[in-house]
């Protein structure tokens, strides 16, 4: 069952408009709560143009349909890739299981890092941050992104002993091969900063997208490790499910989105769940740092890696 939501087109063109303008969510969001339009209405109407945007689709033009609670996809659920349990022993540290969720397949997570290594993280990635940017569904191109006011780096996969002892713990947390996973990802958002709803999952609408596919499979899972606390605001957020997380250092939360199957089931590989939709709330004071793992269907090997 689903819920229709009727606008006007001139509400699609304004959404669209401030969009190309590289105004975020929230502003939007807030703007049309302001004209007494609910909250909860506001932000379903703003996902679906930019889930829209993202998968390469037409954005809405009068209406949307919003799925209930217990039917946010089509998504066949099968053994989560996460183990059971309520802790997990690594090589060198053990992780503590503070909550779980079935759809998404997600968990919080505490002692991921200790203070100092996240700390270490920090410095070893400022002088190395750029703007972040995202792929363009259409073309495939890197481009800085309106709705991700943050600067980020990547790791090299076992860049140092250093990097290589978090890609092994990350691997062992994840359940998955170190050589799955794509480098680590540190991202800095400072005051005001936020990134709005979007997948981790690849879209094969590009050809991009579709070449990193048949390199690396897709995108499996996602850990977010939070390596300081935030005084005020940057939450993660899940805008299906209302799954909100506090940042909070050392801690992670992870979540999964696609089926571990090998190439020939193409028919099952397809399948994403888009319960996964999240975004970061704007950090209203101080700021945030996280570092991001994805894990993929084979051994990750980036684009650079198949030219040489």
């Amino acid at each position: 069952m689903a819920t229709l939501i009727r606008f006007t087109p001139d509400l699609s063109d304004w959404i669209n408009d401030n969009l190309n303008q590289g105004h975020g969510a929230t502003d939007l969001i807030t703007v049309m709560h302001q004209q007494k339009m609910p909250v909860a209405t506001a932000h379903a109407i703003v996902a679906a143009f930019i889930e829209a945007r993202l998968s390469g689709k037409p954005t809405p033009i009068d209406q949307i349909e919003v799925p209930d609670q217990n039917d946010v996809s089509d998504y066949h659920y099968t053994t989560p890739i996460f183990r059971d349990g309520n802790r997990i022993t690594t090589t060198d540290r053990e992780i503590r299981i503070t909550a779980r969720a079935q759809h998404p397949t997600l968990a919080l997570l505490s002692n991921v890092m200790s203070s100092e290594e996240c700390a270490e993280l920090i410095a070893l990635a400022k002088p190395r941050l750029s703007p972040s940017t995202v792929v363009d569904p259409l073309t495939g191109r890197d481009k800085i992104a309106g709705h991700r006011s943050s600067s980020g780096m990547f790791f090299n996969l076992n860049e140092t002993p250093f990097i290589a002892r978090l890609d092994q713990r990350i691997a062992e947390i994840m359940n998955m091969p170190v050589e799955h996973g794509e480098g680590i990802q540190i991202l800095y958002y400072p005051e005001g900063a936020e990134s709005t709803p979007h997948y981790d999952f690849l879209v094969p609408s590009n050809a991009a997208n579709r070449a990193s596919l048949a390199r690396s499979g897709q995108r499996l899972s996602t850990m977010v490790t939070y390596l300081n606390d935030v005084p005020e605001g940057g939450e993660t957020i899940f805008t299906v499910t209302g799954w909100t997380i506090t940042p909070q250092r050392g801690n992670a939360v992870y979540f999964e989105y696609a089926h571990r199957l090998s190439s020939n089931e193409q028919h099952l590989l397809d399948q994403t769940d888009h319960a996964s939709l999240h975004a970061s709330k704007p950090v209203t004071q101080g700021e945030k740092w996280v570092a991001t793992k994805w894990m993929r269907q084979r051994p990750f090997q980036s684009a650079t890696f198949q030219q040489k």
